[in-house]
């Protein structure tokens, strides 16, 4: 244990006159169990001037001590002070040991308000003016990080960047279309998009205008199941929107289902969301309320668990909204020629679905 080490009377009245700015460097040694003034330097030039020209004749290869050094630069309480704890590798452990032990005390007794920045150093290059500024610099810059941390930082870094090369496509988007595609939505076919999405219509028919490279509205007439059919052409493309509204197990459900009759453009709308259901039928007149019914709600035929699962506390067994708006997709073969290569009409297919998936699930 060490022995508590008094200040000398001489060092504070010396620290108190050199707070007021008349001190640039200041020597504190320890000897005979006291904390005494060992040099001082008043200020000749600015400070980064002085610095190297002041301090380092002061440093002892083989003795430890405290230097405090006064910047030009204030701050509330005064003039802004360095300490510094020099250590050098050569001077014994025991005195080592006392410095460490001291630098609390010799800080508290300047007063820790004074002091900006504080340095630890073995060696010149740790302590002289250069040593000062990479310290500064390291001050200032972000903390190290674990190979961890590192490791979670690269994860987002890319995943920030991936977001950057993705188009945003939502209800007040200004463009309707991907950065360097064709087909914009038409204004009508837009607006009657977001009267779907809120549930003030209940059938959609959209359609490619492939020489002005638009997608149009063909008709938003209100549409039963039983009607599915009828509205399917027999020979030309067309994109079907449709609010199914059914019940299961109790509940009454809206599901948004979305009816394409373009088999050959499947893939690009895979890129584009996960389907609910994927199928492929020969005829409109498939289209039958069971046949919606079993794709929205399909029968589960996984083995039962050995016991029942809890059921959730009162109040929490509502009706999940965002669960039961189902995106449908189904893909009609129909009596028409549709060219994989037509690069326009994959195009917009899959500009329009990530505009009305964002729309309707948003």
């Amino acid at each position: 244990m060490f022995l508590a080490l008094v200040v000398t009377p001489e060092l504070r009245q010396f620290l108190a006159r050199a707070r007021g700015g008349a001190v640039r460097l200041i020597k504190v040694c320890i000897q005979d169990e006291q904390l005494v003034l060992g040099a001082y330097r008043e200020p000749e030039q600015s400070w980064d001037q002085d610095y190297d020209h002041f301090l380092l004749p002061l440093l002892d290869e083989r003795a430890p001590c405290y230097l405090l050094y006064r910047l030009d630069s204030q701050n509330a309480l005064g003039y802004e002070w360095i300490f510094i704890s020099w250590s050098p590798e050569d001077s014994p452990v025991k005195q080592k040991m006392l410095y460490a032990a001291t630098r609390a005390t010799v800080k508290k007794e300047f007063g820790g308000g004074h002091v900006k920045y504080e340095l630890f150093g073995t060696a010149e290059e740790d302590v002289c003016l250069l040593g000062y500024q990479r310290h500064v610099s390291s001050c200032s810059g972000p903390a190290p990080l674990t190979p961890a941390e590192q490791e979670l930082q690269r994860i987002k870094i890319t995943e920030v960047r991936g977001q950057r090369v993705k188009t945003e496509i939502s209800v007040e988007s200004k463009h309707q279309t991907l950065q360097g595609l064709a087909f914009p939505l038409q204004e009508t076919a837009r607006q009657a998009l977001q009267q779907l999405a809120q549930k003030r219509v209940n059938y959609i028919q959209l359609r490619l205008d492939v020489e002005k490279e638009t997608i149009e509205l063909v008709h938003c007439n209100p549409t039963e199941t039983r009607d599915l059919p009828s509205r399917v052409p027999k020979d030309t493309p067309r994109y079907h929107f449709f609010l199914y509204k059914h019940s299961h197990e109790g509940d009454y459900l809206e599901s948004v289902g979305m009816k394409l009759i373009c088999v050959s453009a499947v893939d690009s709308l895979s890129e584009c969301f996960i389907p609910a259901a994927r199928l492929e039928i020969d005829d409109g007149d498939e289209l039958t309320e069971q046949f919606l019914y079993d794709e929205v709600h399909p029968k589960q035929h996984a083995h039962k668990q050995a016991f029942a699962k809890p059921r959730g506390p009162a109040g929490k067994r509502g009706h999940n909204w965002r669960r039961t708006r189902v995106l449908l997709e189904v893909c009609l073969s129909s009596r028409f020629t549709f060219r994989p290569s037509d690069a326009s009409m994959m195009f917009a297919t899959e500009t329009l679905v990530i505009y009305l998936t964002n729309l309707i699930l948003m």
